[in-house]
């Protein structure tokens, strides 16, 4: 079987014919979770560090320093299901009745698929999670959840490397790996706000990854960034490390030189996990108990308060140190770090979790 849907998609494109919305392509809808209103706390940062932010990452210079004033009651959106029917996934690409939904990035410019057929599945994986390993495990992770709900997970994405086969197994995730298919049914989820469900969720998962290791006694971790993921080189990143590990009483870790139960055994107690940005830091989100802050060391000119939308799913606390330089090379002053640590605990006593 072969799907000519990705040749008449782009002829659309060329003849600047529009698609339709999701909702209007599914056959049946329902709402998994509500909208609701939920307090957001402010991001833990030492008065005049933003304003040495010359750039944003991932948004808007202005919206970035918006995030970091938190909302009492921001409004949060609902978790909803969707089912399409007579479905074609060519190339990472889902097609629907002039429906698009693009879940990886394509490997081909154009190919018309050898479809294998399947009568149903669901499918949990999203752009950005098979882009960046962070989101995989901390986003597509949580609504994998809801796919093995709603029928068998189905993901585009070959087996992958580094720590994601011992989170799989960890987690209980068996999907189902396809190249092209069509599909009579697909169930996908628009699963985007931290609503009540999505929160539990991601207690639901620390519960899974933390029950069978013997958390360590330690008041903080440092993930080291290492050479891998978008560059962002912290001159000083090994003395930092080093004095949080003196003063602090930090373990100091390289994740790539540890197996996944390792990592969660070392953070599953932490009151602080600390590096520079970036997914290394993921695994500290995962097993850090509710109530943990997360220090995050980042170049003024690559800003992000991206993560703090997974620290406040995981309901803990986002801090950030704003360094000199740029990404390609930048410094972090000691004690700009300490005096965000006396925020941080100041924080802690006064809200206590």
């Amino acid at each position: 079987m072969i799907s000519l849907r990705p040749l008449t998609y782009r002829i659309g494109l060329l003849l600047g014919l529009g698609q339709p919305e999701l909702a209007a392509a599914a056959e049946e809808q329902w709402q998994i979770a509500p909208a609701e209103f939920r307090r957001v706390p402010p991001v833990i940062i030492l008065p005049g560090q933003a304003e040495r932010v010359t750039r944003a990452e991932f948004t808007t210079l202005p919206l970035l320093m918006q995030s970091l004033h938190g909302d009492p009651a921001e409004p949060i959106g609902p978790t909803t299901a969707y089912r399409l029917a007579d479905v074609d996934i060519v190339d990472g690409v889902v097609y629907s009745h002039g429906y698009t939904l693009h879940l990886r990035q394509r490997r081909h410019r154009m190919s018309l698929g050898h479809l294998e057929s399947i009568p149903a599945g669901a499918a949990y994986e999203s752009w950005v999670g098979n882009r960046w390993f962070g989101n995989w495990l901390l986003d597509d992770c949580l609504t994998y959840r809801l796919a093995e709900q709603a029928g068998t997970p189905v993901t585009t994405m070959p087996p992958r490397g580094g720590h994601v086969p011992d989170y799989e197994f960890r987690l209980g995730m068996h999907p189902r790996r396809i190249t092209d298919a069509h599909f009579d049914e697909l169930v996908v989820f628009d699963d985007h706000a931290n609503n009540t469900n999505r929160l539990a969720r991601a207690q639901d998962m620390r519960s899974r990854l933390t029950r069978h290791v013997t958390p360590e006694p330690r008041q903080g971790v440092f993930l080291m960034r290492g050479q891998s993921g978008d560059r962002r080189l912290l001159e000083n990143e090994a003395e930092i490390a080093r004095r949080l590990g003196d003063d602090y009483g930090f373990r100091i870790m390289f994740p790539e030189d540890h197996s996944v139960d390792a990592l969660i055994a070392a953070c599953a107690n932490a009151s602080v996990v600390a590096g520079v940005e970036g997914s290394q830091l993921n695994h500290g989100i995962a097993a850090m108990p509710p109530g943990g802050t997360l220090l995050t060391l980042q170049p003024p000119d690559r800003a992000t308060t991206a993560m703090k939308l997974l620290t406040d799913r995981w309901q803990q606390r986002f801090a950030m140190v704003v360094g000199r330089g740029q990404a390609e090379s930048f410094r972090i002053d000691w004690g700009e770090v300490v005096a965000t640590l006396e925020l941080v605990q100041a924080e802690n006593a006064a809200n206590p979790s």
